[in-house]
């Protein structure tokens, strides 16, 4: 029961999520300079995150393409996606960046997408099959 076989909807949630994060990584990394003075967000945070994103990305759509997935990956998957929605948060709750209203819209969107993201892959895990083994 450790394994499920991944109903579409996870599929799915798993390749847009590793496909966003990937685009996302990117962006950040060959615009930076550019996001730093639109958004007036810190350039390391962006580039941190970016470093982050790439290889989560890219480990996302590898994981989309497997016949099978072992439940744990998945829960660490929605884990990580809840922790980036909350991180997100606290930075502009506790006052960690003060970007403008460009800034705002940005993190707060991307954190919704991502919120949006692991609720779909919940749903997805729920949907999917156990492995008989």
């Amino acid at each position: 029961m450790s394994h499920v076989q991944p109903s579409p909807l996870l599929r799915n949630a798993l390749l847009a999520d590793g496909l966003l994060g990937v685009s996302t990584g990117l962006l950040l990394v060959l615009a930076s300079h550019w996001l730093v003075d639109f958004l007036e967000v810190p350039r390391l945070l962006l580039v941190a995150s970016a470093l982050m994103l790439l290889p989560l990305g890219g480990l996302l759509f590898w994981l989309s393409r497997q016949p099978e997935l072992h439940r744990l990956a998945v829960w660490a998957v929605i884990t990580l996606n809840s922790l980036w929605v909350i991180e997100s948060v606290m930075l502009l709750v506790l006052g960690w960046v003060a970007p403008n209203i460009f800034g705002y819209a940005f993190i707060i969107g991307q954190a919704l997408i991502v919120a949006l993201l692991a609720e779909l892959q919940w749903f997805g895990l729920r949907q999917s099959r156990a492995v008989v083994a």
